[in-house]
């Protein structure tokens, strides 16, 4: 199927899952996601997957389970539909959600591992590479991106005070995000466009993170 926007229950259904995570609303209201939320993300991906899967990385749709083994919130659903294009996590990727905020994309490193945070260290610390980031996330901020990540309270062991990039180094991870409140487009086919365009900004930054920091070589916990 081609995409021609997110159903128009869709956040109407992720509304209700605030208000009531839980078996039986979900169970009384599972055609409403696959039809206007899971079916629309997966036409979404695969009508973007030409220009950004290739040599980076296969379409995913999210589970909308809740891995709820080690949270405290036990809550069983996850209140967005999430979908990506991405080599493996940490190596840039290309995130796009629906949820009762609306629309979100993103990119970058979302989750490094410790071989990944040492390459993504070491890459900043270069003159060519650690600039060409700066570089690259001074663009995505002045064009409205909000630039996020878990950061350091200081610096890095070894890292001096006087580091012209101890802003980045302090990121354990690093990450471009920008959204859109509930509107027609959301469920029109220009929400495709929205995304495409969205996701040709963060190409520098995504195949930045490909490209130095690549895939961790430590096993998944």
């Amino acid at each position: 199927m081609s995409f021609t926007g997110f159903g128009e229950y869709a956040i109407d259904f992720y509304d209700g899952l605030v208000a009531d995570n839980s078996r039986p609303y979900w169970d009384a209201n599972v055609e409403i996601y696959r039809r206007d939320v899971r079916a629309p993300m997966e036409a979404l991906l695969a009508e973007l997957a030409d220009e950004f899967a290739p040599g980076f990385g296969e379409p995913k749709v999210f589970r909308p389970h809740r891995d709820v083994r080690f949270a405290k919130d036990k809550s069983p659903y996850k209140t967005h539909c999430g979908g990506v294009i991405e080599p493996g996590r940490g190596a840039g990727a290309y995130y796009v959600e629906v949820g009762p905020a609306g629309l979100r994309v993103g990119g970058g490193c979302f989750h490094l591992a410790a071989d990944q945070l040492a390459r993504f260290r070491a890459a900043v610390d270069t003159d060519i590479h650690g600039r060409a980031l700066e570089r690259i996330v001074a663009d995505l901020r002045a064009d409205g991106w909000d630039i996020a990540g878990e950061r350091l309270a200081t610096r890095p062991r070894g890292v001096p005070a006087d580091h012209p990039r101890l802003d980045l180094l302090r990121h354990r991870a690093l990450y471009a995000l920008r959204g859109w409140e509930p509107d027609d487009t959301l469920h029109e086919r220009g929400c495709l466009d929205r995304v495409r365009t969205a996701w040709r900004a963060l190409r520098p930054l995504n195949e930045w993170a490909r490209d130095h920091v690549g895939l961790s070589e430590l096993p998944r916990r």
